[in-house]
């Protein structure tokens, strides 16, 4: 045990040196990698600050129920009881729009209210608006819904705004696939600029790793330090994009402040939690050190 620690330690510091040993070659690598992490963090900053916002905005469907011209005054407000008890998982809020309600609202806007004067009577029907819970399948729940509530009794027309439903799930699938291609690019770029550190260091060392074959070095104690390299340089670049990112948002703060007052509300990006930078710093280095493991082998076969 006491061998394997003082190997690993050997491995480490030796790590460092040749970090130290090229400040400007290092300091080049590790500022590359770290403004490419800290998009994705900045990016995660806006998404997880602005989520208490938009819980605030109304997302939910509405489903509309038209009752049938005959229909009895009295049926809607029964036919809203009914939906309201037998879906009260899925249903938020029921409301009962009269007749005369909506024939006064089109009224009121004096582009309906020359059409609808010369007309005899109301021809508008009683209607039920029902407003869905959030859910993570809300089109295809709201579509079911529409389409067993068209077989209700005196129940003439479902109108479900499906349309809206696709929109926002378009929207949220676009944001998604934007994340992780984001995300990709930049395990790409990690996996590239450590590659290609650690393919110089090791031709570099060329005759060093030769001779420490020579006298019985293994192929684990000669790849080992280049495989710290790859892992301190991911941790030492995400630590950086952190405080990057941290700067970063203070004139982002300022701009969003003034744009937030003036449509009296308050948005801070903050950066996320704690673990979550944490666990990502983990998985940086753990790609870098991958990244640098692959190098070694392709480049130290001489």
């Amino acid at each position: 045990m006491t061998r394997w620690l003082r190997q690993h330690r050997y491995a480490c510091l030796s790590a460092l040196r040749r970090l130290w040993s090229q400040p400007f070659s290092s300091l080049s690598n590790i500022l590359v990698i770290s403004l490419t992490l800290a998009i994705p963090i900045i990016a995660a900053s806006v998404l997880v600050s602005a989520q208490p916002v938009v819980k605030q905005i109304p997302v939910s469907p509405e489903v509309t129920l038209f009752l049938q011209p005959g229909a009895k005054p009295d049926k809607a407000a029964e036919l809203a009881r009914q939906l309201q008890e037998e879906h009260s998982q899925e249903v938020q809020t029921v409301r009962v729009v009269a007749r005369e309600d909506a024939m006064k609202t089109l009224k009121a806007n004096p582009a309906w209210a020359d059409a609808l004067s010369v007309l005899p009577g109301n021809p508008l029907p009683d209607a039920v608006v029902v407003t869905l819970h959030e859910s993570p399948d809300l089109a295809k729940q709201a579509s079911l819904l529409a389409e067993k509530w068209r077989k209700l009794e005196h129940v003439d027309v479902v109108q479900l705004d499906s349309e809206w439903v696709r929109r926002l799930e378009a929207i949220l699938g676009f944001v998604r696939i934007g994340l992780w291609l984001l995300a990709l690019g930049v395990a790409l770029v990690v996996l590239a600029t450590v590659f290609n550190t650690v393919r110089m260091q090791a031709l570099t060392q060329r005759e060093e790793i030769g001779v420490a074959r020579l006298v019985g070095a293994t192929e684990s104690f000669v790849r080992r330090p280049f495989l710290y390299l790859g892992a301190l340089t991911g941790v030492i670049s995400s630590i950086a994009a952190i405080a990057l990112s941290a700067l970063a948002l203070n004139p982002l703060n300022a701009a969003l402040a003034r744009l937030a007052n003036s449509y009296g509300t308050q948005v801070v990006l903050r950066l996320p939690e704690a673990l979550n930078l944490l666990l990502a710093v983990v998985v940086i280095a753990i790609l870098a050190a991958l990244s640098a493991r692959w190098s070694v082998t392709r480049n130290t076969r001489f």
